[in-house]
């Protein structure tokens, strides 16, 4: 495909937006068409971000009506949500009622967790409002790309940067029937993944040189872990979470421990994981624990295991920004237009970060 396809952005002042900005910026198909902001229209987005003032000098952010016609005008247009939770549901619910008044058609990877439950019951049970557009729930698909060979919805909702990597750790042992379903696990995340706006949590006097748990056993992504998992291994897991806030700014490492089935080795579920994985792209599997420094600002996740005493633990690093949320969205709104999956995505993580 050589023409340009338009991309907007929902949640334009968030480091998730600022981040599908930087992707977008260097994309070989979509162009970016516009940023909203609720906050700041008229804004310059180099204000909000000064390291994209190269790639956006001009551009400023847009405001919902101004997003509203461009998703009208345009036959096609991909929309990425990038909107706080609670508040994206009813945002594209609006923004999609228009498009379709206008006979146009914008596919949406939202990347707040308002679609990735498959019924308002469930969604409200762990965020403890009522939903803001039960009636879309139906037209979206929460998933990681690699666990998903055919969407059969005409939207997608990214799942969280925890889940995401819980994810890629566990299914493929449940899918293989290579454990029990209860599922351990311990993770480590960036300020990052907290937002934007400072918080006790992301402060860096008090969050620097530290580390600490937070809700643990009650994180809302295990929940969200379950039903994905369900829906690409179909087994039922438990999943016993306990996160952590690391003294960094980007990067999630988790460890994910299960009870082993049956009898194999280190060599033989390092050999699953990576048949497994054979056709994903941005997924690698070795022998060596995986690294944050080797994973921060790529779109990659690296994976290991070790089996002992009928014990296996897998460990998967992200970015939480890239593969986590923003990186992983584009990575869906390639295949949805029929791109190379890795379009635009390719780049390795820096380094020595």
């Amino acid at each position: 495909m050589s023409a340009s396809i338009p991309a907007v952005v929902l949640g334009g002042t968030g480091y998730v937006a600022g981040e599908l900005l930087r992707l977008l910026a260097g994309h070989p198909h979509f162009s970016l068409a516009a940023v909203m902001s609720d906050s700041q229209p008229g804004e310059a987005v180099a204000t909000a971000f000064p390291h994209l003032a190269s790639a956006y000098p001009g551009t400023v952010f847009a405001s919902q009506a101004q997003v509203e016609q461009i998703l009208c005008a345009a036959p096609e247009s991909a929309l990425f949500g990038a909107a706080p939770h609670g508040v994206s549901a009813a945002l594209i619910d609006a923004l999609l009622a228009a498009a379709e008044a206008a006979g146009t058609r914008p596919r949406v990877v939202d990347i707040s967790a308002d679609f990735r439950y498959r019924t308002p019951a469930a969604y409200a049970a762990v965020y403890q409002h009522e939903h803001g557009a039960p009636a879309r729930l139906a037209q979206f698909t929460c998933a990681v790309p690699e666990h998903l060979g055919t969407l059969k919805t005409p939207h997608v909702a990214h799942p969280g940067c925890f889940a995401t990597a819980i994810l890629l750790a566990s299914v493929p042992l449940l899918a293989a029937g290579l454990v029990t379903p209860s599922l351990f696990v311990s993770g480590v995340t960036g300020s990052t993944g907290s937002g934007r706006k400072p918080v006790p949590g992301t402060h860096h006097p008090l969050r620097h040189g530290d580390l600490y748990s937070y809700n643990p056993l009650r994180h809302r992504h295990a929940p969200e872990v379950v039903a994905c998992a369900a829906a690409a291994s179909g087994v039922t897991a438990r999943c016993a979470f306990v996160p952590h806030s690391g003294a960094f700014a980007r990067g999630i490492h988790v460890s994910v421990q299960a009870q082993l089935d049956r009898a194999v080795d280190t060599a033989a579920v390092i050999d699953a994981l990576q048949r497994f994985y054979a056709h994903s792209p941005f997924v690698r599997v070795a022998p060596a624990a995986p690294r944050i420094k080797d994973v921060v600002a790529s779109n990659y996740a690296h994976l290991s295991a070790v089996v002992a005493d009928g014990t296996v633990a897998v460990q998967c690093a992200i970015d939480n920004l890239n593969k986590g949320a923003a990186g992983g969205a584009v990575q869906w709104m390639n295949r949805m237009f029929g791109l190379a999956e890795a379009a635009g995505l390719t780049a390795p993580a820096p380094g020595w970060t």
